[in-house]
């Protein structure tokens, strides 16, 4: 192409502009320009064109004519600037279009063109020259062009790899780095909030490992896929590697929004995935971080939603956690906690509690084992906490081993009428060798195989079918009871109850919350469950029953048997045997009768602002629509404050009971889910809003508060409304 540009195009371009230079062409010279025009319109290399004053063409190569489909007379009379646009990607087009640059009536080249209105994979670089006449009339466009095909589809993918991960098609780590640093310097500059998702696949190293790299790699590509479908199409999507992703969400600060977002990530990537070499079941994990709050730069608000994710794993996966200041000491935390987690079994601190499980009549007919740490300093450590370490750490096959043990030892000191629960994780239940380990346990204990009830998780199905099947049979050829337990979260259908051996089922906790929040007391999948137990000969137990009304709704369902708080906690094995000792142990149910916003107990002081004074109280309990606060005196109700929990965090509330020292107020929004069992406040103030108000005011400590909630700095303070007492712990 280089010797026809400088033999053949060098050279037409050098004779038809010979007359432009005062002299004519001679009939030899027009005769080798037409003929080297000629050979260089066939040779493919490249063509020519021309226009009249109005851009219809009036010449156009027969080779460029066949590779939009169509020939050089069908063409003729056609306006160019329709039938070609603009790649928008060209360097060269910055914002001009084709009809601009013809009205410019200057040359362009060099111009990067596709066919128009068609998706037609077919480039075309275009040089154009305007043609003028006597006196200055403009007569067309006249110029050639080239077929870049190839090199700009080359270039393209080039581009793209610079940008894009090759296996998902979404942003890769340099793009969205990147794409990440810029954001923030321009909305620190705009003073604009900006959120970063961090997360993590839950699961994956198992399906690389059972089932290949390749099928890894086909997972990936469906993951990024469902991250697309529920994330906003203003987002953008990065994997930084293996299965990390990074989503950032624009002039978002709404956590009530943001934990929704979460949510849905959580839920889509929990339903099974289907690939060609099985069915394969993970999770994911997501921290959240939002600037300017958390962090203004790309290092702050990385580590932070860096740590928000660490804690949601460390959470249970499958959890949502936003950052807090509180993380850096958790994670501390965590590390201690790891260190004593090593040797807890050999000092004796850990213990096993039991969960009594009912039938119609009341009555005990099974207990569930439950693992508890009694810490030397932090004292009783819940499995939540701990577990997770556990995980990460490969400590959980020791601790699950030894819970199977101890559990079949405990049994057989109460009633041989009643059975216990041990429930089993997934990867547990992965070991080929568990059976071998269900068997010694039995064997140690000498408790009967049918007073035994192994509780699997819906996970189970992500393995391969042939090894659960195998797993099953194994199981029930000692003789225990095989239990699907929290069924109903999404990892597997009714359809597949049919083709494993299980005795009883035991319904989602959620399922039972949705039976009370119903009118009638009814749920179709709750009824669709107990309908394929009874028809396949298994039992139903309900889980977490806190009320009568969920109570009433499982047993008018004809679910025979019930578990949670209405009847009892956890107790320890010698209140167990205690309750056993006179015979068969009757629990009559003790709760509310319908469900109420659950308070957390909590203990710590906030800050309650009354015009413009700000006083210290202690916050005794917390939900979603209010608290109880303790520490002022008389407070009439109907007053109105602002509760400030710190770190920007404030909720309008109003007194709607007082008693004494005593204030139970009721927030005007609703606080939000934190991801970790705890609430928040669903927007802060801004530390810009802060910055523009030259806080903080001299009656208020440093912290963050609302323009609207700030008094003038040059008012006259008023003097406190309400007594402040100090009150105990």
């Amino acid at each position: 192409m280089a010797r026809l540009e400088k033999t053949g195009l060098g050279r037409i371009r050098s004779l038809l502009t010979a007359g432009g230079e005062g002299r004519a062409l001679s009939a030899g010279e027009s005769h080798e320009a037409l003929s080297l025009f000629h050979d260089f319109e066939e040779s493919g290399q490249g063509w020519f064109w021309s226009t009249d004053a109005d851009g219809r063409i009036t010449y156009i190569s027969q080779t460029v004519a066949e590779r939009l489909g169509t020939s050089a007379d069908a063409l003729l009379g056609e306006d160019f600037k329709s039938l070609f646009e603009i790649e928008r990607s060209s360097e060269k087009c910055s914002e001009r279009t084709l009809p601009l640059i013809f009205n410019s009536r200057k040359s362009f080249s060099e111009l990067v063109v596709r066919p128009a209105g068609t998706q037609a994979d077919v480039w075309l670089s275009v040089t154009g020259r305007p043609q003028v006449g006597a006196g200055g009339k403009f007569l067309g466009f006249r110029g050639n062009g080239v077929d870049v095909t190839d090199s700009f589809a080359r270039k393209r993918d080039a581009s793209r790899l610079a940008e894009f991960d090759s296996l998902t098609g979404l942003l890769n780590r340099h793009k969205i780095t990147n794409k990440l640093e810029l954001t923030l310097n321009a909305y620190a500059s705009a003073k604009r909030n900006c959120a970063l998702m961090m997360l993590d696949l839950d699961r994956f190293k198992q399906v690389n490992d059972t089932m290949g790299h390749p099928a890894g790699d086909a997972l990936l590509k469906q993951v990024a896929e469902r991250l697309r479908s529920v994330i906003p199409a203003t987002c953008d999507i990065g994997r930084l590697g293996g299965d990390e992703f990074q989503v950032i969400l624009p002039d978002m600060e709404d956590r009530g929004e943001l934990g929704e977002i979460a949510k849905k990530v959580i839920e889509v990537l929990a339903q099974p995935f289907s690939l060609e070499e099985g069915r394969c079941l993970i999770g994911g994990s997501v921290g959240i971080a939002i600037a300017p709050f958390d962090g203004i730069d790309l290092e702050a608000i990385v580590r932070s939603a860096d740590l928000a994710l660490y804690a949601a794993k460390g959470g249970g996966r499958g959890r949502f956690r936003f950052y807090s200041a509180d993380l850096l000491m958790e994670a501390e935390r965590r590390r201690e906690l790891l260190e004593d987690l090593r040797t807890a079994g050999q000092h004796g601190q850990m213990r096993l509690v039991y969960q009594p499980i009912v039938d119609a009549g009341n009555q005990v007919v099974c207990l569930q084992s439950a693992l508890r740490w009694d810490h030397p300093e932090w004292g009783d450590v819940l499995p939540s906490t701990f577990m997770p370490i556990a995980y990460e750490s490969n400590l959980i096959d020791s601790l699950n081993e030894w819970m199977l043990r101890q559990a079949c030892e405990d049994a057989v000191q109460w009633p041989g009428g009643v059975k216990v629960a041990v429930p089993v994780t997934a990867t547990q239940f992965g070991n080929a060798n568990f059976p071998t380990v269900v068997t010694q346990a039995l064997a140690k204990s000498e408790l009967d195989p049918k007073r035994l009830e192994i509780e699997l998780p819906e996970a189970i199905f992500s393995s391969h079918d042939a090894f659960v099947e195998k797993q099953f049979t194994s199981l029930k050829m000692l003789g225990v009871r095989l239990v699907l337990d929290e069924f109903g979260t999404g990892y597997s259908a009714l359809a597949r109850l049919s083709d494993a051996p299980f005795d009883k089922i035991k319904i989602s906790e959620s399922f039972v919350k949705r039976l009370s929040e119903n009118e009638d007391g009814t749920d179709p999948i709750v009824d669709a469950i107990v309908s394929v137990a009874d028809s396949l000969n298994m039992e139903t137990a309900g889980v977490g029953v806190e009320t009568h009304r969920e109570l009433d709704s499982l047993r008018n369902l004809k679910v025979r048997c019930a578990q949670g708080g209405l009847f009892s906690y956890a107790e320890s094995l010698e209140e167990v045997i205690e309750n056993m000792s006179c015979g068969a142990w009757i629990i009559e149910p003790s709760g509310p009768q319908r469900f109420r916003d659950d308070r957390m107990s909590v203990l710590r002081k906030v800050g309650l602002i009354h015009e413009d004074y700000r006083y210290e109280v202690r916050l005794r309990n917390l939900s979603r629509s209010g608290c109880l606060v303790e520490g002022l005196l008389s407070v009439p109700v109907g007053t109105q404050f602002v509760v400030d929990f710190g770190n920007g965090q404030l909720a309008v509330a109003s007194v709607q009971r007082s008693s004494e020292s005593q204030q139970g107020l009721e927030f005007e929004l609703p606080l939000v889910d934190d991801g970790a069992g705890g609430l928040v406040t669903r927007n802060r103030v801004s530390p810009y809003a802060l910055a523009a108000a030259g806080m903080p005011l001299g009656a208020l400590p440093a912290g963050s508060y609302p323009l609207d909630l700030v008094a003038n700095k040059d008012a006259q303070f008023n003097q406190p409304k309400f007594a402040q007492v100090e009150v105990s712990g």
